[in-house]
């Protein structure tokens, strides 16, 4: 099976285990922002919390959370963890948007995107996957989101070499899956579900719907 039609074949069957997931959960292409600052190294559900916080302080603007006190924003993220690097990101962040796109997430987003992430990538604290899950989630641009899981996923499936690096692992789908934004948005969701139930650390293979597909078939990982 070409790589291609090896990778629609496991979105298949991920979208008929798991059905539409609807992520990235979220009210305001901003919120997604802040959301995909505030999710790295931590779990989802702690910055649910966080965002929660935000909202009863109404600081979900960038105008809001621009002019917001440091020290005042650095407590209402607690839950997300550390407070205080997170705090100066998002900081970054809305200074960065009002230098360079007047503080519109609009006009941020109304170019060219690749140039774009390029210029995201050099947003203090902003990294390859909290990029490309603004451009994704927030821009509604076709780039895929890459995370811990889908490395371990693709190398358990025999589709990556151990070791693959992010934009090794990111060039595997964008070159081999049609650019569009629906897909690219349900297949990284669907991988994180998959990886919650089933592709653990120590893989947990009873009813998993890719068990067939994996080389090893094994349930210790590798």
């Amino acid at each position: 099976m070409s790589l291609p039609a090896a990778l629609m074949d496991i979105f298949t069957r991920l979208l008929e285990r798991y059905g539409a997931l609807a992520w990235w959960p979220a009210e305001t292409p901003f919120e997604v922002c802040v959301g995909a600052i505030l999710t790295q190294n931590t779990a989802w559900t702690n910055v649910e919390k966080a965002i929660s916080a935000l909202k009863q302080a109404g600081i979900m603007t960038p105008e809001t959370l621009q002019a917001s006190d440091p020290q005042q924003l650095a407590q209402l993220i607690r839950p997300a963890g550390y407070l205080n690097l997170k705090s100066q990101r998002l900081k970054a962040f809305t200074t960065w948007l009002f230098l360079n796109h007047q503080g519109s997430l609009e006009r941020m987003f109304a170019g060219d995107w690749q140039e774009l992430r390029v210029e995201l990538l050099r947003v203090r604290g902003i990294g390859p996957e909290t990029a490309d899950a603004i451009l994704l989630y927030a821009g509604q641009k076709a780039t895929f989101v890459v995370d811990a899981y889908t490395r371990r996923l693709f190398q358990r499936l025999g589709l990556l070499p151990d070791g693959a690096g992010y934009e090794e692992t990111r060039a595997m789908f964008m070159n081999n899956l049609p650019g569009e934004v629906a897909m690219f948005n349900e297949y990284h969701a669907l991988i994180v579900e998959q990886c919650k139930r089933f592709c653990r650390a120590k893989a947990l293979c009873d009813g998993c719907p890719l068990c067939k597909l994996c080389p090893s078939r094994s349930t210790s990982p590798r």
